[in-house]
């Protein structure tokens, strides 16, 4: 059985704008959200650069019993989640009569486990940790959480594969939809921005500590890029079976052809070519289309200077005799982590409904491998009819996942 599967609902709550209106304007004129957070420096980080994001209020939202078991991440996840529902014109009435699942990518839950562990070693008294900690620590928060308060009832876990967790979440959606086994999946992607869950990636001097000029610090495929700048959010998909979608009256976002993947099988954190270039080719062959096929590629690209190089080369391996349109919405928005993988899906579909492409911003000198790939820089006026989207992740986990227009 392989059912065509597609994109019915969209929604964000990122650095770049909290809802697909202000998103979609920040891409279009390549806009960033990335900012200085003074409080890192007393912290004794390097990096003082990141994403910079204001927390919902959920007070008039959300009963205090669905509120304490959230944490900063799953806030997010809730404001895209509403949105994303609104726009695939789902309500409570049709959750509570039909069968939806979860699959949200994940990978930490930094805060929760800090306070806890310092109410404990200041209290000598586990019972004062109060009953929402475990459900804000544990990496299935949003997952749990969201399952809860929308009454989802179909398949229901948390994918944690590092900075690719929530492209394979739509993947794995994608491959459950597409053989049958479930009709309707929410998907997505949520990150934390506070600087506790950021001190190990600052520890490794993996942070740009580009300064002076918050705004042009994040630099994908630049020759001048000194590394990335964490960012976070939420995003969410509503991903389910074309005849669901249809049946319900549904506007279809996207359809997704294709889901490819790998494992480096190599260094934990330094990534290689042969990965990312076998989840292109895989995700290719799923789809059944050859590189000429993709009329756009967003980039994982990050801003570190091995990571862009390795992905250069790869994607100068599938794509160089197409001179495909390349850019990175990380220029932007610095690196959403676990959220990146369902933002950047939404972002090139984004692109594709408005057709243009956002720029690959503060893309000013090309290196030797970034000089063979077709970075646009600035805002480029293009129908788009088939995108690509890359997320790969420490471990040497990568996925890919092509979308096109909705063909009747």
């Amino acid at each position: 059985m392989d059912r065509r599967v597609v994109i019915s609902g969209v929604g964000i709550y990122s650095v770049l704008g909290k809802n697909i209106e202000e998103v979609t304007n920040s891409l279009y004129k390549g806009t960033s959200g990335i900012g200085l957070d003074e409080n890192r420096k007393e912290l004794g980080f390097r990096s003082m650069l990141t994403g910079k994001l204001e927390r919902p209020n959920l007070k008039k939202l959300l009963s205090r019993r669905q509120r304490i078991g959230i944490p900063e991440q799953g806030e997010y996840a809730y404001m895209a989640t509403v949105e994303a529902f609104e726009n695939a014109k789902i309500d409570m009435d049709f959750l509570e009569k039909n069968e939806v699942g979860i699959l949200y990518g994940n990978d930490s839950s930094s805060i929760p486990v800090i306070e806890s562990i310092d109410r404990v070693r200041e209290t000598k008294d586990t019972t004062l940790l109060g009953s929402g900690s475990i459900f804000q620590s544990m990496n299935s928060t949003i997952s749990m959480n969201l399952s809860v308060i929308f009454k989802l009832r179909g398949i229901n876990f948390t994918v944690s594969g590092a900075c690719a967790s929530s492209s394979h979440a739509v993947g794995m959606a994608y491959f459950l939809i597409k053989h049958g086994y479930q009709d309707i999946v929410l998907c997505g992607g949520g990150q934390e921005i506070n600087p506790e869950s950021m001190g190990s990636f600052d520890g490794l001097s993996a942070f740009s500590v580009r300064h002076d000029d918050p705004q042009a610090a994040s630099r994908p495929f630049d020759k001048n890029r000194d590394g990335l700048i964490p960012s976070g959010g939420g995003a969410s998909l509503v991903v389910e079976t074309l005849e669901s979608a249809l049946k319900r009256g549904a506007d279809i976002v996207a359809e997704i052809n294709g889901y490819g993947f790998s494992s480096n099988g190599d260094h934990i954190s330094v990534p290689n070519q042969e990965g990312p270039t076998i989840s292109l080719e895989r995700c290719l062959q799923d789809a059944n289309m050859a590189a000429r096929d993709i009329d756009y590629v967003n980039a994982h690209a990050t801003s570190t200077p091995v990571g862009d190089t390795m992905e250069a080369r790869a994607l100068n391996t599938v794509f160089g005799g197409c001179k495909t349109p390349i850019s990175s919405t990380k220029s932007m928005t610095g690196h959403e982590m676990w959220m990146g993988g369902a933002s950047e899906l939404i972002y090139s579909s984004i692109m594709m409904d408005k057709s243009f492409i956002a720029p690959n911003i503060n893309f000013e000198s090309p290196d030797e491998d970034s000089s063979k790939l077709n970075i646009i820089s600035q805002t480029t006026e293009k129908e788009l009819n088939t995108v690509l989207s890359n997320s790969f992740g420490f471990g040497g986990t990568n996925s890919t996942i092509i979308l096109s227009k909705y063909k009747k």
